[in-house]
């Protein structure tokens, strides 16, 4: 076997793990704290075996997908010191809290005492650096096991079309987790293990800062309310995991109960942000923003109507028509237009709009050519009656900085988000980001013309924009929204999998393709007939009654 890494060709025994193989460049690597390598556009454990020629690129935790390891490796070795201290307790990853996740415990309380002697057993096993060790078993092999062992980690996989079942060891301790694992527990170089509210936070450092643990534990209030009130109704109708969802829609009714409950739960709660907007009397602007594939358009439709039942008028502003000109607009470090800074529109011209209209002056709305980049005044007037507000929808809404001039009692803020709850186990939980990116990926598919590769390409830009303008600025929100619907991947899955099985492998999309390929196959497949054509996943997969 044939090996390229870094431009030089080295010579693999065939069956050899990439590790062995590359020994020598690993020691020599400029990349520090190697968890993993990037085999043929593949994500691949260090143990992996060669099986074929290939181009090689090693990852650590500040690489993307090197990080998705850590976080995994981190929480393999935390489920591992509670099962040896406390061999009792009932442990859940529930979700994810800025640069950590969030665990509790069922059946004990979680104490001070608890967390320093279980963080003290996971810093003795980082210490030892024990190896971690992938085995695989037939379905054959899987029913006996789970048969003998009468567990339920990782016995999802026996529901599913996967013909290896797959489980990490390390000594006699063993747990499911989905995707590559470090090959030892040496990896843990910067953690730390909490008590946090009722549960715990696995601690891990942030994307900007990879070196460091950030000690502040209160810095998203009102994101970890909005989660627990899902949570709890996902707990109340029994549906914290894919595996009890899955029981839900392959029984009698349950589709439609899914459906309805998850329509009847946005309702109420639109109806009630709507109720909160006309409590507070001086509202004069409702500014909405949140992630890419969050909902907005079909949450802020929504909202307008809810607020006309409350005798309340909306009118829409678009703040993508208030670009400063081309030739004023800020450059980003590669020379490129930065359209999404907050500098790259012209916060004089709406703010001094906003002071008109909201003092019932008539304003001449500009509409910015982005063809010649610059604003046009096409007789587009608009004066603010009494019992008229407005809408304002875009990435800077909840940044003071976008209305400055305006007086705060006039501005109610919103921050809609997928906030994912649901859990594939225990132990495994399905990213919020990772829900977003597959309802983007098959809404730029139905909407827009673009593959999924186009898509998942496009996805980091994106996410960086959300990094940088829309997350260090929603707890700044009067109120959340959470835009989860608990079947979505159900729904989903038919839409995004044969888009993201065209995605070659010498793509270098590759990877992420199918680390979403697995985690959709997971689901039961949902009939999408029964959903109103109101609804808000209909914004994605189409069929919605309202205009786009």
């Amino acid at each position: 076997m044939i090996i390229t890494y870094e431009n030089k060709q080295i010579e693999a025994k065939e069956g050899s793990t990439i590790r062995d193989a590359l020994r020598e460049e690993i020691e020599k690597s400029t990349i520090k704290d190697i968890i993993a390598a990037r085999f043929n556009n593949s994500i691949e454990s260090l143990n992996a075996p060669i099986t074929e020629d290939g181009n090689v690129e090693f990852i650590n935790r500040t690489d993307k997908d090197g990080r998705i390891i850590y976080i995994r490796g981190l929480l393999f070795l935390m489920s591992k010191a509670f099962s040896e201290v406390y061999p009792e307790a009932l442990l859940t990853v529930n979700y994810q809290v800025s640069n950590a996740m969030f665990g509790t415990i069922d059946n004990m309380k979680v104490t001070e005492e608890m967390i320093s002697k279980v963080k003290q057993r996971m810093q003795e096993i980082i210490d030892a650096d024990l190896p971690i060790r992938k085995v695989m078993m037939t379905q054959e092999e899987a029913e006996e096991f789970y048969k003998k062992e009468e567990t339920i980690k990782g016995r999802l996989q026996t529901s599913i079309n996967k013909e290896k079942v797959s489980l990490y060891y390390c000594g006699n301790y063993y747990n499911y987790f989905y995707g590559t694992m470090p090959i030892s527990t040496g990896f843990a170089k910067i953690y730390d293990l909490v008590t946090y509210r009722d549960g715990f936070l696995v601690k891990y450092p942030s994307v900007t800062e990879p070196n460091i643990i950030n000690p502040n534990t209160d810095t998203s209030i009102k994101l970890v309310s909005a989660m627990d009130e899902y949570d709890e109704i996902n707990k109340l109708m029994k549906i914290n995991t894919v595996h009890r969802l899955n029981r839900k829609i392959k029984s009698p009714g349950g589709e439609k109960e899914l459906i309805l409950i998850s329509e009847a739960l946005h309702e109420k709660k639109i109806a009630e942000i709507a109720q909160k907007i006309k409590d507070r009397k001086n509202v004069r602007m409702v500014l909405i923003a949140g992630p890419s594939s969050s909902g907005k358009t079909t949450f802020a439709t929504k909202l307008g109507m809810s607020l006309k039942i409350n005798g309340i008028k909306p009118v829409t502003i678009s703040v993508d028509n208030y670009f400063v000109e081309r030739k004023d607009n800020p450059k980003d470090e590669q020379g490129n237009y930065d359209f999404e800074c907050i500098e790259a529109l012209d916060l004089d011209l709406f703010n001094k709009q906003l002071l008109d209209l909201l003092a019932g002056r008539e304003v001449d709305l500009p509409t910015f050519n982005f063809k010649t980049g610059q604003k046009e005044y096409k007789g587009n007037k608009l004066k603010l009656a009494s019992d008229e507000i407005l809408i304002i929808e875009g990435i800077h809404c909840l940044n003071d900085k976008l209305t400055n001039l305006i007086p705060k009692e006039n501005k109610f803020k919103v921050y809609i988000s997928d906030l994912t709850v649901l859990n594939i186990d225990y132990y495994n939980r399905i990213s919020t980001t990772d829900t977003r990116l597959i309802r983007r990926i098959v809404r730029d598919y139905n909407f827009r013309n673009y593959t999924a590769e186009h898509t998942l390409k496009m996805w980091y830009s994106v996410n960086r924009g959300e990094q940088k303008n829309i997350f260090p600025y929603q707890e700044e929100a009067d109120c959340m929204f959470n835009s989860s619907i608990v079947y979505e991947l159900a729904v989903l899955k038919k839409y995004a999998l044969p888009l993201l099985n065209e995605i070659p492998k010498t793509s270098r999309e590759y990877s992420e393709a199918r680390r979403l390929i697995t985690l959709l196959k997971y689901f039961e497949d949902m009939d999408d007939s029964l959903i109103p054509n109101n609804s808000l996943l209909r914004e994605f997969i189409g069929g919605s009654i309202f205009d786009y």
